[in-house]
C-alpha cells in the first residue's frame, strides 16, 4: 500500500521559512519522480515543484528562487523548502508521486496546511 505522509506546514509570517516534508513507503522511492502542488481555497490544484529520480528540477515561476525541492533516497523522502514566504503562498500542500512513465501522479498525500501572514 503507498502512503506518502507531509509533514513541516503551519504558520509563517511574511518573508520567513517553512521546510515540508514528505515520507513515502510502498514504492520504490528512488525509482519514482516526485512533486508538490497547492491549492489555495476557491483556487484549482497547481503544481509546485517536481523533482525527477535523477534529481532534475522544476518550478512554477511565482516560487523561482524561493522554493527548493530536493530528495533523499535513503531516507525515501522529499523535501520543499520554502524561503521568502509571501501571503499568496497559503494553500494546503500536497505531495504526489508517479512512476517515470506516467502521465500524472498517481499517489498522494492528504496534505499539509501552510498560512502565510502579513
Amino acid at each position: 500500500q503507498v502512503q506518502l505522509a507531509e509533514s513541516g506546514g503551519g504558520l509563517a509570517q511574511a518573508g520567513g521559512s517553512l521546510r515540508l516534508s514528505c515520507a513515502a513507503s510502498g514504492i520504490i522511492f528512488s525509482y519514482n519522480y516526485m512533486g508538490w502542488y497547492r491549492q489555495a481555497p476557491g483556487n484549482q490544484r497547481e503544481l509546485v515543484a517536481t523533482i525527477t529520480n535523477s534529481g532534475r528540477t522544476n518550478y512554477v515561476d511565482s516560487v523561482k528562487g524561493r522554493f527548493t525541492i530536493s530528495r533523499d533516497n535513503a531516507k525515501n523522502t522529499v523535501y520543499l523548502q520554502m524561503n521568502s514566504l509571501k501571503p499568496e503562498d497559503t494553500a494546503v500542500y500536497y505531495c504526489a508521486a508517479k512512476p517515470p512513465w506516467g502521465t500524472s501522479y498517481d499517489y498522494w498525500g492528504q496534505g499539509t496546511q501552510v498560512t502565510v501572514s502579513t
